[in-house]
């Protein structure tokens, strides 16, 4: 897919204004920054002080939220003169956690926690987003009087009314879709009642539960023993991870929140006001002193616990419990399922990938791809990245337990995955729990059986995201009668559908685009907003581009344009958790250069091959950023394409860079030549990559393989360990893949299955020296693992078939495709 870039038109700012710069970033030009804080409207001294320095800027009273906030103000009075029991009513994302860990240890000033104080944090899985009857019932069980709802409620009429039955009153701080009337709550405390241009009219949840808070404060100021202040760190890693705009009181929070952070982190383990976020930073490698290492670090393993096991509730202990023992343990769980959604988000994104090669991007206008086996958790984080690389709104579905009563994803607010609340399109809900559904087999089509009351249709459930100022919301409203629930905003959309209306829904919501785009083409686009070279990069560039932080929504990251470059010393591994498991996360180190210096930048690319780099001088767009693990300054890699001035580009232009030399007897002596057959792209790159470095024509030349059958493969290779134990000899790694015909990522696994037959593999100089022993490895692991072997042969040999007659125009296409 063609990526289309963008350059921020250049406005250059006054001199007076350049000079103010400057006033904060001594001994720094302050040029550059001066330029991006007026090209996002920053323009007079005052705004500029306001900006950069939170103690020049007045925060907004909590009480302009009005009357909704003294009534909650006075409602919570009256729980604590009539030491009523309060229920935190919190979400399963990064925003609603920190919101409960806020109303959890501000309220706890006032209320006694356990006693009075709890809180309760639905399941992912069996519950969703919101409020809902079956958690009310067993807060009434508890003796609850009041529910004070976080990052959620606003919309959840029906609950609220039945909380009322039970005789639960219903305080709700939100910042999601209004009803079209005021909700039958004590008191709602949401932004989205202030004007468009209210300083607080941005606050995420958490941001919100903390004005709650501060307006206690200020109406029991006798009360608290802790300063209010101690919040602050937890409103700004809720802030962040919500991906709201950061304007207003929501920068100002956030700034002074990254202060606390960074000083908490600074501590030692034991004298940490927050423990667990300090041990999470650790296990993440990251200080705290960076909005990236919220948005990238914290956030994303908070989202990461209910996506993998639904039960999120134990986080809002993570960063609240002094117990620095039990937070290292809850930290580590937690790093752990971020580890599992790495993987689990990759393997779904693979086959997203072999999909999207099977529709014509040129005559689609969005994206609908379904699968029985995606895991609903991470179809959002997907669907991100495939609309961001086609520049399409993307639209993914699950169809997996088909017919099972919906528990819809309404709203997953992560640096990852932002969507807004999901309105119900079945009839609503009674006040009474629901009565259980039928659970149908995944495939099976509802069956009749008399009663007047049908099974439901099977429903698939999915995540929607959007690019290029599409309305992606609007667009799934219009097919509103198609679909069983759906919510979100112009960017972001939760949904589900019968499946089997799935086909009409891909062609009317098409069609619905097409016709709102008058024929305009989609393309992927990327924005830069500064030109430099390779020797502005480093520590006075980071400084002043510091200045802009925190960023976010409305401040993006300043996106730099580096020109007529390329790379050198380029190596990629997967990354591994704190455990020292492979999680198969891939992460390219590089170094760039350009003419403007000698030396070299370092940099990284995060899921991507250092075969993906293009060889010769290219263009990039990057983020310049500080890695304090390995305490330097380098550049993440967000687009590359190669210039026109580019070796490989005149190669391509001048004469054929690849022949196929396959069926030819006679061959040339000035081609370089690939003779053995390949059995993946990477292979077949690398021998590329070399031919534009030596300036040779590529020849392919391999012969169809002869392959064994992959029992056969296994004996040979038992056959020569038995020889080799008994004749006490070695054997080099060569001399068995010769042998054997096969690579060397698969005689790894034929090395873990001879171990489980009881052989010893040891390393002697270089060669390999095998002894049998006896071993008490269960016989069924044993199978697995010879499976395993078996398996990887036969994949090796189809790639090796496959690679025997791929066309040569499919190769030219994979040479010639430009990497982003």
């Amino acid at each position: 897919m063609q990526q289309q870039w963008n350059i921020v038109a250049t406005e250059q700012p006054p001199e007076s204004f350049i000079d103010a710069v400057k006033h904060y970033t001594p001994n720094k030009s302050g040029h550059y920054a001066a330029q991006l804080l007026w090209q996002r409207g920053i323009k007079d001294t005052t705004q500029l002080a306001e900006f950069v320095n939170p103690q020049a800027y007045q925060p907004a009273s909590p009480f302009e939220f009005g009357e909704e906030m003294l009534l909650a103000v006075r409602r919570l009075k009256q729980a604590r003169d009539e030491k009523q029991k309060i229920v935190i009513w919190g979400d399963f994302d990064a925003d609603g956690i920190t919101s409960t860990a806020v109303l959890w240890d501000g309220l706890g000033e006032f209320f006694e926690q356990n006693t009075h104080l709890n809180y309760y944090i639905p399941n992912r899985i069996t519950e969703s987003h919101g409020l809902n009857n079956q958690g009310i019932e067993k807060l009434v069980k508890q003796g609850c009087k009041l529910i004070v709802t976080c990052d959620t409620g606003s919309t959840n009429i029906s609950e609220i009314i039945y909380a009322q039955q039970q005789g639960i009153d219903i305080i709700v701080t939100d910042h999601h879709t209004l009803p079209a009337e005021r909700p039958p709550v004590t008191a709602i405390i949401n932004p989205r009642y202030l004007p468009n241009t209210h300083p607080l009219f941005h606050l995420s949840g958490v941001a919100v539960a903390y004005k709650l808070v501060e307006a206690l404060y200020q109406s029991l100021p006798k009360v608290p023993q802790q300063p209010l202040e101690d919040l602050l760190d937890l409103v700004a890693v809720g802030l962040i991870a919500d991906l709201v705009q950061l304007s207003g009181d929501c920068r100002y929070l956030a700034q002074l929140g990254i202060q606390k952070l960074q000083e908490d982190f600074k501590q030692l383990p034991a004298t940490r006001r927050r423990p667990g976020v300090g041990r999470l930073l650790e296990l993440c490698q990251k200080s705290g002193d960076r909005p990236t290492d919220i948005s990238f670090g914290l956030g994303p393993r908070i989202n990461a616990v209910s996506r993998i096991q639904g039960d999120a509730s134990f986080c809002v202990e993570l960063l609240t419990s002094r117990d620095e023992k039990r937070v290292s343990k809850l930290a580590e769980e937690t790093e752990l399922a971020n580890s599992r959604r790495k993987s689990l988000q990759k393997d779904v994104a693979q086959q997203v990938t072999q999909k999207l090669t099977q529709i014509d991007l040129s005559t689609t206008s969005v994206i609908v791809l379904e699968d029985a086996q995606w895991a609903v958790g991470v179809l959002g984080l997907v669907a991100g990245q495939v609309a961001q690389e086609t520049g399409r709104p993307t639209i993914l579905l699950s169809t997996e337990g088909v017919g099972i009563e919906d528990k819809e994803t309404r709203r997953q607010g992560d640096k990852e995955d932002e969507e807004d609340e999901v309105i119900n399109l079945s009839p609503p809900a009674s006040p009474s729990p629901p009565l259980p559904r039928q659970v149908l087999q995944r495939g099976e089509p509802p069956q009749r059986t008399g009663s007047p009351s049908p099974s439901p249709p099977p429903l698939a459930r999915g995540s929607a995201r959007s690019v290029n100022s599409v309305d992606l919301y609007q667009l799934v409203k219009d097919q509103a009668h198609l679909l069983h629930r759906f919510g979100g905003h112009p960017f972001a959309a939760g949904l589900s559908l019968p499946v089997e209306n799935i086909p009409l829904f891909t062609e009317a919501i098409n069609q619905r685009l097409r016709q709102t785009l008058g024929g305009v083409t989609l393309t992927a686009t990327i924005q830069a907003d500064l030109a430099v070279t390779v020797a502005d990069l480093g520590k006075e560039l980071f400084y002043e581009l510091k200045l802009l932080e925190p960023c976010g929504m409305g401040n993006p990251v300043p996106k730099l344009l580096i020109q007529n470059c390329w790379f050198e010393n380029s190596w990629n591994r997967n990354q591994q958790d704190s455990r020292g498991k492979k999680v198969q996360y891939i992460k390219t180190d590089f170094e760039i250069r350009d003419d403007s210096t000698r030396s070299s930048f370092p940099g990284i690319w995060w899921g991507h091959y250092k075969e993906e780099l293009p060889m010769g001088r290219c263009d990039c767009i990057a983020e310049l950023d500080y890695n304090t693990f390995k305490k330097r300054y380098e550049i993440r890699l967000i687009a590359v394409r190669r210039s026109e001035n580019s070796i490989f580009q005149h190669a391509v232009n001048s004469s054929p860079l690849i022949v196929d030399w396959r069926n030819v007897s006679t061959q040339e002596d000035s081609a370089l030549l690939v003779k053995e057959c390949p059995t993946s792209w990477d292979d077949l790159r690398a021998w590329l990559r070399r031919s534009l470095y030596n300036q040779q024509q590529l020849a392919i030349a391999w012969s169809k393989p002869e392959n064994k059958q992959p029992e056969q493969i296994w004996l040979t290779l038992v056959g020569i360990a038995k020889y080799l134990s008994r004749t006490n000899q070695t054997v080099t790694r060569i001399q068995l893949l010769e042998k054997l015909g096969i690579k060397d990522q698969t005689l790894y696994f034929g090395f873990r299955a001879l171990k489980c037959l009881g052989f010893s593999i040891t390393r002697v100089d270089r060669n390999l020296q095998m002894s049998l022993h006896s071993t008490n490895i269960a016989e069924t692991v044993a199978d697995a693992a010879v499976e395993q072997f078996l398996a990887a042969v036969r994949e090796e040999q189809f790639q090796r078939e496959y690679f025997a007659e791929v066309p040569l125009s499919t190769i030219m296409a994979i040479a010639n495709r430009p990497l982003f």
